[in-house]
């Protein structure tokens, strides 16, 4: 009979610490190899820690909503398997912090109402009773219940302004009918669709002067919800990844710059192949996987954008491993990781990037895919921005941003002379870390993606 600790292991790049969000077992119960133990959570996944032997969960280290350091022991597992030697702290005793000297008491607001006029006292009585109202109604905890919700869940709650009664009614489609963050976002989709109350339209105004053209006055009533400030907290993957960003900053020298390309060739091609493309391989071929691939022949001719910096050293990186900001469903971002993207065709490209963008948005990704980047592309394109200044995704040196495709009038040449024609182009935005990326790498670097893009030599079979 031996002991084994179950450790938080590592869950990605840059990740030091993650938040026990729900225990899937209890002490005293039977744990099978490969079970789930623990729910836990970080800025980049959710995801479980499973077990590794056979045995009796017989301790937890950790409460919910406790965080955890990588590397730390989660929990101990009795078991009749031989244990090799673990080096394990002794469980950390929790003292208890001498409790601080009693301030001197701050007067309560009676005692302040009774200090003052009768109108200011009244006055005084409104805005406690509007303060106390608001607070009821617009930032109602969401766990008011016993019933468990992700951290994830409350957050998307609190900022649609979801009350504690509302949430517990959202039938739940996970294990023990737990409330997923896609049950929620179907509860909220279908409440926006919800047909408004009617409300007497104001009789017209009847002016013999007025055209009757003219556009109808509608009244509107402005509420004192609508009108009233909130202050919502920072969700954890929101603190995590504004800490990220500035972080960057800080230890980057952000450099940029921007080359418009045309893609009216690419453009052209995508929409012959596309029809033919999903029938052949079941997937839609979208531009971000097109994008990537010009993306990685650049990669191959400028390696040290494929690097990143550790110490006084430079460590030229063998393996492009690709990373595609994603944007989730409660506006965060995530970078998904495509591993050796460089040994990948059109059609590996296109089956790596829309599985790892619905899994994405599920939030079913695994901790390996989304660590170990070398370098990241973000579509901000598909939100409409023509061009953009993204931020490095640490520890990498470089990041590209896709604008979207614009149809705009141009100077074509031809052996006949120029003309001006209607063509798509978009605007490639590179960021790039100027310790060790000077404007002419860093220039020629997305220079030669533009090429590439304007050159578009895939052939059949992709």
């Amino acid at each position: 009979m031996g002991h084994f600790f179950l450790k938080l292991p590592k869950m990605g790049e840059s990740v030091a610490e993650a938040t026990v969000t729900k225990w899937l077992k209890e002490i005293g119960e039977t744990v099978e190899m490969d079970d789930s133990i623990v729910e836990i959570a970080t800025d980049k996944v959710d995801t479980d820690v499973p077990c590794e032997v056979e045995g009796i969960l017989i301790e937890k280290r950790f409460e919910e909503n406790q965080v955890v350091a990588v590397g730390e022991v989660l929990a101990v597992i009795e078991t009749q398997q031989d244990i090799p030697d673990q080096h394990v702290d002794a469980a950390p005793i929790l003292e208890k912090k001498p409790e601080p000297a009693p301030a001197e008491t701050a007067p309560q607001p009676a005692s302040i109402i009774e200090e003052v006029e009768p109108a200011t006292a009244q006055i005084a009585n409104d805005i406690i009773e509007q303060i106390t109202t608001v607070k009821a109604t617009t930032l109602a905890p969401v766990n008011s219940s016993d019933r468990f919700y992700s951290p994830l869940v409350k957050n998307i709650a609190q900022k649609e302004g979801v009350t504690a009664a509302e949430l517990d009614a959202i039938p739940g489609t996970g294990k023990d009918q737990r409330l997923t963050k896609n049950d929620l976002l179907a509860y909220l989709q279908q409440r926006g669709q919800a047909p408004e109350p009617a409300t007497p339209k104001a009789a017209p105004i009847q002016n013999s002067n007025r055209s009757e053209s003219a556009p109808a006055i509608t009244a509107v009533k402005e509420t004192t919800a609508a009108r009233t400030d909130q202050w919502v907290e920072m969700s954890r993957m929101e603190k995590l990844i504004a800490g990220h960003m500035k972080s960057s900053l800080e230890v980057s020298a952000h450099v940029q710059s921007f080359i418009e390309a045309d893609v009216t060739e690419i453009w052209d091609w995508r929409e012959k192949v596309k029809t033919d493309f999903q029938k052949r391989t079941g997937e839609k071929l979208t531009f971000t996987p097109l994008f990537m691939h010009a993306i990685i022949q650049a990669l191959h001719d400028f390696p040290q954008l494929n690097s990143s910096i550790e110490g006084d050293h430079i460590h030229l990186k063998k393996e492009i491993n690709l990373g595609m900001a994603t944007a989730l469903p409660d506006g965060n971002l995530i970078v998904p990781v495509i591993k050796n993207a460089d040994h990948l065709n059109i059609i590996g490209l296109a089956k790596a990037v829309n599985d790892l963008a619905a899994r994405a948005r599920t939030n079913s990704l695994l901790p390996d895919e989304v660590q170990n980047g070398t370098y990241t592309m973000t579509n901000i394109g598909n939100f409409g921005s023509i061009m953009g200044t993204p931020i490095i995704n640490q520890p990498q040196v470089g990041i590209i941003a896709i604008g979207a495709i614009r149809k705009l009038p141009s100077v074509i040449e031809t052996p006949e002379g120029d003309f001006i024609g209607i063509r798509k182009k978009v605007i490639l935005s590179h960021s790039y870390d100027h310790r060790i990326i000077n404007g002419a790498t860093g220039g020629l670097f997305v220079k030669r993606v533009a090429e590439n893009l304007e050159n578009w030599a895939v052939k059949l079979p992709y």
